[in-house]
């Protein structure tokens, strides 16, 4: 056992494949006191080396009722924080690169967010009118402010049922941070666009009147997944004008216009499953992450299934493309030598309030 951690420029210059080499040393040498989760945006080449894949919700809570003391998060930060968050207190979330953020998740901090709800509080009775509710991909502190106002947290699978339980404590919600997946939801329950307003936290009052406040039955927040954002109607238009037998299936973080336009709209999850369950020698146009599309085509080329990504340009998570075998080599190596490196801890009373808020989304979904 070494004394010091192994220090990460070390790592830099070894390839993929000798990093191979190292992880599944490292990861034989822990054993069954160390879990890797795959998030199924993470790339090819670390993707591989996961013990569980899916969504973040679902690898959170499958690692925290696994036996593992150690928790790595192949993923971005606010998934290593709701391991955290949901693991037991003597396992230990790590995520292989600290800079492994969510551009998405990054376009609602907590200050923008009270200083949103107090602007509201000069127009309505906030505490008694509006839910809060946060998409898991936020910072924790974003659902420890849910938690504290008897908010929420929602994900791509469950927004539905979510502004349900919402709507049953108060006659409005702010959703934040993504304004698309709240859309796309509100809409299909019934919600009119106009009683759906767009808070610009950049703009004083959200650049809303008094009265659109009023008769808003959902508050958006004005953030958007980058990723998602490459798709466009257009785009479904010119690949059914040659392939018009194609289903289109899109993620609920693409703009309303992608969505209206699709076959079927559903999370990570629920993508994977469409398309598998789908009838064999079929076509499908996708719209989420690159990685997963590419995925899902190779093992669909069995069933005669082909598989497109939307956008014609390259669209794949950059912050998730951080993750890379070279840190994944040097977390590992390090457990094995006794060091923790990039643990990703929630403050108690924070996680307190987070888990309020988790804990709710699970009762309600």
């Amino acid at each position: 056992m070494t004394t010091t951690a192994l220090p990460i420029h070390d790592y830099a210059l070894l390839d993929d494949a000798e990093c191979d080499l190292r992880i599944q040393a490292a990861k034989a040498k822990l054993g069954k006191r160390c879990i890797v989760l795959g998030h199924h945006y993470q790339r090819d080449e670390v993707f591989k080396h996961a013990d569980i894949f899916g969504d973040s919700l679902k690898l959170s809570r499958e690692a925290a009722q696994s036996e593992a003391e150690y928790i790595v998060f192949c993923g971005v930060h606010f998934m290593a924080e709701v391991a955290d968050i949901l693991s037991r207190p003597e396992q230990i979330a790590i995520l292989p690169d600290l800079a492994a953020g969510c551009s998405m998740a990054d376009m609602a901090n907590k200050v923008k967010v009270q200083q949103c709800w107090d602007e509201l509080a000069k127009i309505i009775d906030v505490e008694n009118t509006v839910t809060p509710v946060t998409y898991i991909n936020s910072a924790a502190d974003l659902k420890a402010f849910c938690g504290q106002h008897d908010g929420i947290v929602c994900t791509s699978s469950n927004a539905e049922k979510i502004l349900n339980w919402s709507f049953s404590k108060r006659e409005k919600v702010l959703f934040f941070p993504d304004q698309h997946l709240g859309r796309n939801t509100g809409y299909r329950m019934g919600i009119p666009l106009e009683q759906m307003v767009t808070w610009d936290f950049n703009k004083p009052q959200g650049g809303l009147t008094e009265q659109q406040i009023r008769d808003a039955k959902i508050i958006l927040w004005k953030g958007y997944c980058s990723v998602h954002q490459a798709f466009q109607p257009e785009q479904i238009d010119a690949f059914l004008a040659k392939h018009p037998e194609t289903i289109v299936v899109s993620h609920p973080e693409a703009c309303f216009e992608v969505c209206e336009k699709s076959d079927y709209i559903g999370s990570t999850e629920m993508i994977l499953k469409i398309v598998r369950e789908g009838e064999a020698n079929t076509r499908w146009l996708v719209a989420t992450e690159l990685n997963l599309v590419n995925r899902l085509n190779q093992e669909c080329q069995a069933q005669g299934k082909s598989v497109h990504f939307m956008a014609p340009t390259l669209s794949m998570c950059s912050t998730m493309f951080r993750t890379d075998p070279q840190h994944l080599a040097w977390v590992l190596e390090n457990l094995a030598a006794g060091h923790v490196v990039n643990q990703v801890s929630v403050a108690p009373e924070q996680a307190a309030l987070a888990k309020k808020s988790l804990d709710n989304m699970l009762l309600a979904s």
